[in-house]
């Protein structure tokens, strides 16, 4: 959490596997928008309503729903590069299929497997990227975070340009595509370890019987059946053909890219989850009774589509984020137990809203989806005090999450306590070594803090590294830090978002032990994994009430105020 002087590192400068499973990643979050572009051409060229076209969505998300019951047992079972790989490869075969189909009936169908693949995938992809990283994980979170935003921007770009010339063409360049990224897979990312004990595939359903975790599913599946709606039937009253619909669908996904990477962080810094979620489940419903009631001119249609990117961007970091915090079961067991609940939503959405549109009129889909927006809110207040609970937060609503795991026994001595924050890095024993001086010099006992961070991009969280690597990481300082004669508390600090986020929640520790002074390194994180992903010394700098001291090992540290953050923003922070 802290980190070494020198050169900041690149978060591109990954290893071949890191990149491979990130061209995957492309390819995978195309598939969300890369059909829009072909329903009305689809419908018209197999002689199919706009009901029996949402099919298409409704196969591929109830399986990916139903997938997700499974994907945790089987990847604990037969490996993470193994279940990646099969994943890759019912992609690539249903995708073509779907091609080469001749009726809407198939291509359902054809769907349907592609969603089983699709959820083996999405299940492993985050936790293989951070695993193969070999520059940090912060480094491979952004990558991830980029595949992310350009699969979802150029997804229906492709769909559009590839659709304008036949509706196969986008089936066929998603199979040709991931067939490269499954080759890729195959020869570049290494075997990765196993866990320890398989996971029951039970779990997932376990798991909902805890009052948080369901409510957040519920709000999810509610968002999702609005989500859904929009994007299954917003494409026919915009009566465009495939390459239009496919810049719409760009400017949506690009919307959607930047304010779930740069902006809902931000807002839940300043706001909190809750309220930012409600405000964001209150906007996206007020589109969609735009859409409803400007569904006979095209114009509103396309506008209120591509606003609604901004919303959902934002939607789909939170809620995650929210999920997390409620959750006590682990990350996977948790995710997969989320995604089963929201992919129902979003299956059951396009069906409903075609009998809907086919026994009334168009508009009425879209009154339904704005309706189901509105009730996520009373929903998601339903789980409110829950939420507030697992949120910790400053005095400007900032997200922490403080739960302290002790390592070692505790050392003798009372008084103001000195925190130094430790990563595994090569300056870090030279950072610790400063805190401790400090600590003598004051007279106050030190404390050694490794904050394990859970990374949480899109839909997806994953630890990024487990409780026995952060428990070695302290543990080696405090062995150190004994055969000197320096006695040491260690403690290891859980923290769910990005890299700010866990610098406020250092900051709350340390406001919690009445810390006399809080010590840190530089990191190796250039200015662009910083932006993306938030400065982990800005955030504790800005958060703390206490003195937060820069140490530079070649030089003498030098206290750390916000008035020196404009220094920081021009080097490694």
């Amino acid at each position: 959490m802290s980190a070494s002087h020198g050169k900041a590192a690149s978060p591109f400068k990954q290893p071949k596997a890191v990149w491979a499973v990130a061209f995957a990643c492309v390819i995978s979050f195309m598939g969300i928008g890369l059909v829009d572009p072909i329903l009305p051409a689809l419908a018209e060229s197999l002689h199919a309503s706009p009901s029996q076209v949402s099919l298409l969505f409704s196969s591929y998300l109830i399986v990916t729903a139903v997938a997700m019951l499974i994907v945790g047992w089987f990847s604990s079972r037969f490996g993470a590069k193994r279940t990646l790989v099969i994943g890759l490869a019912i992609i690539v075969v249903f995708a073509a299929l779907a091609g080469t189909s001749g009726s809407i009936d198939g291509i359902v169908g054809f769907r349907a497997g592609w969603g089983l693949g699709n959820a083996l995938f999405i299940a492993t992809s985050l936790a293989v990227i951070v695993a193969s990283a070999s520059g940090g994980f912060g480094g491979a979170i952004i990558l991830y975070e980029t595949a992310l935003g350009l699969g979802i921007a150029v997804g229906p770009l492709l769909g559009g340009e590839l659709g304008s010339i036949s509706w196969r063409g986008p089936f066929f360049g998603v199979a040709v595509l991931m067939a490269i990224a499954l080759a890729a897979t195959v020869a570049f990312v290494p075997s990765l370890p196993k866990p320890e004990h398989p996971t029951s595939p039970l779990a997932p359903l376990k798991a909902l019987r805890h009052r948080g975790l369901l409510t957040m599913g519920i709000m999810a599946l509610l968002y999702n059946w609005g989500f859904f709606t929009m994007l299954g039937y917003a494409p026919y009253p915009m009566k465009l053909d495939a390459h239009q619909l496919g810049l719409v669908f760009t400017g949506w996904g690009l919307l959607v890219a930047i304010f779930s990477v740069f902006v809902a962080p931000r807002l839940q810094t300043r706001f909190g989850t809750a309220p930012v979620l409600y405000a964001n489940l209150l906007g996206l419903g007020i589109v969609m009774a735009v859409i409803a009631t400007g569904v006979s001119t095209p114009t509103v249609v396309i506008v209120a589509v591509v606003v609604s990117g901004a919303f959902i961007g934002i939607n789909n970091t939170l809620t995650t984020q929210a999920v997390m915090l409620v959750s006590p079961v682990e990350r996977p067991v948790a995710s997969s137990a989320y995604g089963f609940v929201r992919f129902i939503g979003g299956g059951l959405a396009p069906y409903a809203a075609g009998k809907l549109a086919d026994a009334t009129d168009l508009s009425a889909p879209f009154y339904l989806g704005a309706a189901t927006f509105v009730i996520a809110i009373p929903v998601l207040a339903s789980g409110h005090r829950l939420l507030r609970k697992a949120e910790a937060h400053s005095g400007e609503g900032q997200l922490v999450t403080p739960t302290l795991t002790p390592v070692g026994a505790r050392a003798d001595g009372g008084g103001i306590p000195v925190v130094v924050a430790v990563g595994p890095h090569e300056g870090a024993a030279a950072i610790v070594d400063t805190a401790a001086r400090l600590a003598r010099d004051a007279g106050s006992p030190l404390e050694v803090v490794h904050v394990q961070e859970t990374a949480v991009v899109e839909e997806q969280a994953v630890d990024t590294e487990d409780t026995e690597q952060a428990r070695a990481a302290v543990t080696a300082h405090l062995d150190r830090l004994a055969g000197l004669g320096i006695a040491a508390t260690g403690q290891i600090l859980t923290s769910v978002g990005d890299h700010a986020a866990a610098g406020r929640a250092l900051a709350r520790h340390a406001a919690d032990v009445n810390a006399r002074t809080v010590a840190v390194g530089r990191s190796p994180r250039g200015p662009l994994a910083q932006f993306a992903d938030g400065s982990f010394t800005t955030a504790l700098t800005h958060a703390a009430s206490c003195t937060v001291v820069l140490v530079d090992p070649e030089h003498s540290p030098r206290p750390l105020t916000a008035d020196s953050l404009t220094e920081l923003r021009n080097t490694p922070a």
